[in-house]
C-alpha cells in the first residue's frame, strides 16, 4: 500500500497509524478502562482504596474476558476467575454480586466508550459528510483494535448472555448503527450520497465493522491490518453509496 503496516494516509499525506487515531479520546488500556468502570459502579464496589480496586478490578476483567475466550462466559464459574485472577473469593463479591453483574459492567464500559469515542468526531471531518463516514469507519476498526478483547466478548459471548446481557449488547449495537445512520442520512439530505434507506445501509455497514475483530486472523494472513482494513472499508462503501455510481448492494432496490 505503499506505507507502513498500521498506518493510513491523511489528506495532507502525512501518515496517521490506528494507534494515533485514538490520540485524544482517552487511555484504552486495561487499568484505565477499569478505572472507568470503578468511577461509574462506586456506589456498589466495596472496595475503599481505589488503586488496590482498579488493579485488582483488572485483574478480574482480564481472566474473564481470557477465559470466556477458551471455553465461553457461561461455563466460566467465580471459583475459575478467582483463581485465575488471583483475587479471593470474599474479595470478589466486593466488587460485584453476581457473575451477570460483572458482565454488565464489562458491557457497559464497551458501549460508554464506543457511543463517546464515535459521538465526538472532530471539526475537521464534522462540516462533510464523507470525510466524517471515512473517519467513523477508521476511528471504530481502531477501537476495536486497542480494545480487541472486549469487543470479541461482546460479540462471541451474546448468545450465552442473560436476558439482561443480552438487551445491553443489543442496545449497544443498535446506538453505534444510529451513529451511523445519521451521518448517512445527512450525506444523502447534502447529496453526498444516493441511498434510499440509511438506517438499512448502517445496519449492513456494521458488520463489515465486526468482521475485523471477529476475524481478524483471517485478515491478517492475508497481509492485511487494521488501517488496511479501514482502508478497504472506506472505499467499497464509499464507492457504494456516492452518487453516480450506479447500482449499489448498499441501496433498497425500486419496488416492482
Amino acid at each position: 500500500m505503499g506505507h507502513e503496516r498500521g498506518e493510513t494516509k491523511e489528506s495532507g499525506g502525512q501518515p496517521v497509524t490506528t494507534r494515533t487515531m485514538l490520540d485524544g479520546y482517552g487511555d484504552f488500556s486495561m487499568e484505565s478502562l477499569c478505572h472507568a468502570i470503578l468511577e461509574r459502579h462506586r456506589d456498589t464496589i466495596r472496595v475503599q482504596k481505589p488503586r488496590i480496586a482498579v488493579a485488582k478490578l483488572a485483574r478480574i476483567v482480564e481472566t474473564i474476558l481470557r477465559l470466556s475466550n477458551r471455553q465461553g462466559f457461561h461455563a466460566t464459574s467465580l471459583r475459575e476467575i478467582s483463581a485465575g485472577s488471583g483475587v479471593s473469593m470474599g474479595s470478589l463479591y466486593s466488587y460485584f454480586d453476581s457473575k451477570d453483574t460483572l458482565l454488565l459492567m464489562i458491557l457497559g464500559q464497551v458501549a460508554t466508550t464506543t457511543s463517546t469515542v464515535l459521538g465526538n468526531a472532530p471539526a475537521s471531518v464534522k462540516d462533510d459528510p464523507a470525510a466524517h463516514l471515512r473517519w467513523l469507519i477508521a476511528t471504530h476498526v481502531a477501537l476495536t483494535e486497542a480494545m480487541l478483547p472486549w469487543f470479541v466478548f461482546a460479540y462471541m459471548e451474546a448468545k450465552s448472555f442473560p436476558p439482561q446481557g443480552r438487551k445491553a449488547a443489543v442496545e449497544s449495537e443498535e446506538a453505534t448503527e444510529a451513529i451511523f445512520g445519521d451521518i448517512i442520512a445527512r450525506g444523502v439530505r447534502e447529496g453526498a450520497f444516493a441511498v434510499d434507506d440509511p438506517a438499512f445501509t448502517a445496519a449492513l455497514l456494521k458488520p463489515l465493522l465486526q468482521d475485523w475483530y471477529v476475524k481478524r486472523a483471517k485478515w491478517r494472513r492475508r497481509g492485511i491490518d487494521a488501517a488496511g482494513y479501514a482502508e478497504r472499508v472506506q472505499a467499497f462503501v464509499e464507492n457504494a453509496i456516492s452518487p453516480g455510481k450506479g447500482a449499489t448492494p448498499l441501496a433498497r432496490p425500486a419496488r416492482p
